[in-house]
């Protein structure tokens, strides 16, 4: 990992490692989910890693320069991920004109050999440019706002030779799968023995260092399920319904009555309130440092 010494998103990715704690990777859509998610990183003296998918990044350009100008201003460490980024060029002009730390390069709806080679160009042209690269290895199922799905694709479980492909490819951070699903699994949560658990401290094994593990697909998850999973090895753990649901229940529930200033009040205070929830369940809230790197 040549770059860890300056990027943002693996300095607080290896801090977490060292610290086994897990960080939230979290997705906002709007201005409102921005704000609440930096507010929790600095009520609770956390890191965090924003995350943006490629179709906001079309829908509301300026949403970006608003989560970089967070990144800067913040007085715990905040970094700009884009999240599974699946367009080749729409990759190379994000990479040219927007001020982002970390990119998913998600080629997982080709065939191996494209994925790979694919990966590995797009990897050298972000190292170049200072930006750290997320892959994932085998395919994991399903589909969610925001991103392609691949539910008509079968699901390929993360074997160890995807590992040695992908770290080879010269990524920094691995999303393997193991069970895990894009979208939903239901109220309870995953099932029992559908999440692979010895599959990922295997691959932390093989990792030994190498790479950094994200996870994905952590709807409607337990907070035992996740804890497990971190303690498995998952440092990088994305989140999107997980933290924002409660925001749509404000918007479903009184749209028709509230008004706008209310509603975005609301929808501020409780996705900020389970943002905090989640950093003390990911053990990440109290290890910002006194000022950010």
């Amino acid at each position: 990992m040549a770059i860890t010494k300056d990027n943002r998103t693996l300095q607080i990715l290896n801090a977490a490692a060292a610290g086994k704690y897990g960080v939230l990777s979290a997705i906002a859509y709007n201005v409102e989910q921005l704000e609440a998610l930096v507010r929790a990183a600095e009520a609770k003296r956390s890191p965090l890693i924003i995350q943006l998918f490629p179709s906001t990044l079309k829908q509301l350009p300026l949403l970006a320069h608003t989560a970089a100008h967070a990144v800067r201003t913040a007085t715990v460490p905040l970094c700009l991920h884009i999240d599974h980024a699946q367009n080749v060029e729409h990759i190379r002009e994000i990479i040219a004109t927007l001020p982002v730390d970390s990119v998913m390069v998600d080629m997982s709806h080709y065939d191996e050999a494209e994925n790979l080679e694919k990966t590995r160009i797009l990897t050298k042209e972000c190292h170049d440019r200072g930006i750290a690269v997320e892959a994932e290895s085998g395919r994991i199922e399903g589909g969610e706002d925001g991103i392609a799905d691949t539910g008509d694709l079968e699901a390929l479980f993360t074997s160890p030779e995807d590992v040695d492909n992908f770290i080879a490819a010269g990524v920094d951070i691995l999303a393997p799968s193991i069970g895990n699903v894009h979208g939903d699994y239901g109220p309870t949560g995953p099932k029992e023995g559908q999440l692979h658990y010895e599959r990922l401290e295997a691959i932390g094994k093989q990792i030994n260092n190498r790479v950094l593990i994200a996870l994905h697909g952590t709807n409607d998850f337990p907070p035992e399920v996740m804890q497990r999973c971190i303690r498995s090895g998952a440092i990088k753990l994305n989140v999107n319904k997980l933290l924002l649901e409660v925001g749509n229940v404000v918007l479903r529930k009184n749209a028709a009555s509230w008004s706008i200033p209310k509603l975005i009040d609301e929808q501020i205070r409780v996705i900020q309130a389970e943002t905090e929830r989640w950093m003390d369940i990911c053990g990440s809230s109290g290890k910002a440092p006194e000022k950010a790197p």
